[in-house]
């Protein structure tokens, strides 16, 4: 068994099971099934075809407790580089821009910790993202808790060479800053790119407290610096106070579409994402994802909760209707575990993060 689980990512035949102890007489039957079961979600899948080419899978709960091992995305194998990989999940640990309730700096490992529940199917799309891409957790960007600027300088050069391996980058945040420098990145590589922006919050302040970088002001920044295609960019699920009669005319004045939570109380949204696709078409698009969204009766580790939110089941309804758009990267951000000591906040921003995987480009569904 521990040779088994030493192996469990990198499994190339069944001959790692015959160590494993055999029922006997009529229970070895439904162990046989159970195994081979078992065999074709951990071993590592090969494309149908001539390619033959590997993936990384994560071991099944069914072979391999979830509680054991060290933590990461899903129970995919750490990589220290993005090097051969397709996606790659990456935290971006800091909540040095949270204007309000700190811990989102928290986030990425608690994300990661309940991550351990999912399996490597979709059940609900029938996706299957690990026979079509080869994806890795590649560890957390080397912050600088001290100093915002020096950190968005990191996040900047981090994702400089991801970008460079031409891998998608999935991130856990962290607070909302880190879009900002991820966009930076993108752009430099990619152009200026449309923006599915999920939140509360517009985050398009000029300044706040005198500082202009912040997790309340990456979306002006980006315009700023034409990072977004602004006539290609969506934000969904805007709510709560403001500073003025209305908080988004500036969002509004750049081309951006702004949805308002209003239009989304009692609804689907997969209609509202029909028509998100036809405004984004197949130009490259960010995908950011603030986790505060959500109502805070559903997620409520969160640093600037709002009532009258998102439910889950909505957040879900917009990254799937994100399927068959040219997505180049995506986020999940503002989870702040000290908040939420359930960690079904985590919980939820994990499974967000994996319906995120499964609508990238080349995804194969059953």
């Amino acid at each position: 068994m521990l040779a088994f689980i030493k192996h469990a990512n990198r499994v190339t035949s069944r001959s790692l099971f015959r160590s494993l102890p055999r029922p006997s007489g009529e229970a070895r039957r439904g162990w046989s099934e159970s195994l081979d079961n078992g065999l074709k979600n951990i071993a590592i899948s090969q494309k149908r075809g001539m390619s033959q080419k590997r993936y990384n899978v994560p071991p099944s709960a069914e072979f391999v407790a979830r509680v054991s091992g060290i933590a990461t995305m899903g129970k995919l194998p750490y990589q220290d580089s993005a090097e051969g990989l397709d996606a790659a999940f990456i935290g971006v640990p800091i909540d040095t821009g949270t204007s309000n309730r700190p811990g989102a700096r928290f986030g990425p490992r608690q994300i990661r910790a309940e991550s351990c529940l999912l399996r490597a199917f979709n059940s609900g799309t029938r996706a299957a993202p690990y026979e079509s891409l080869m994806v890795a957790d590649i560890g957390d960007v080397n912050v600088n808790v001290y100093d915002l600027k020096d950190t968005c300088r990191r996040i900047r050069e981090f994702y400089r060479k991801v970008l460079a391996t031409s891998c998608i980058p999935l991130t856990m945040g962290g607070d909302h800053t880190i879009a900002y420098p991820i966009l930076q990145a993108i752009a430099e590589r990619h152009g200026p790119v449309g923006l599915i922006h999920v939140d509360a919050h517009a985050d398009t302040s000029d300044v706040v407290l005198g500082e202009k970088i912040g997790h309340g002001t990456p979306f002006r920044r980006c315009v700023e610096e034409g990072l977004l295609d602004c006539k290609r960019v969506v934000q969904i699920g805007l709510r709560g106070t403001g500073y003025s009669p209305d908080a988004y005319e500036w969002s509004r004045a750049q081309g951006f579409r702004v949805v308002q939570v209003e239009e989304c109380w009692h609804k689907s949204l997969s209609p509202l994402m029909a028509e998100v696709r036809t405004q984004i078409g197949e130009g490259l698009v960010y995908l950011s994802f603030d986790i505060d969204a959500l109502d805070p009766a559903y997620a409520p580790g969160t640093g600037t909760p709002e009532i009258a939110g998102l439910t889950p089941i909505q957040g879900v309804e917009i990254i799937r209707g994100c399927r068959g758009l040219n997505l180049v990267g995506c986020d999940l951000v503002e989870v702040s575990p000290p908040y939420d000591t359930t960690g079904n906040t985590a919980l939820t921003a994990a499974n967000l993060l994996f319906e995120m995987l499964c609508v990238l480009p080349k995804i194969k569904y059953y």
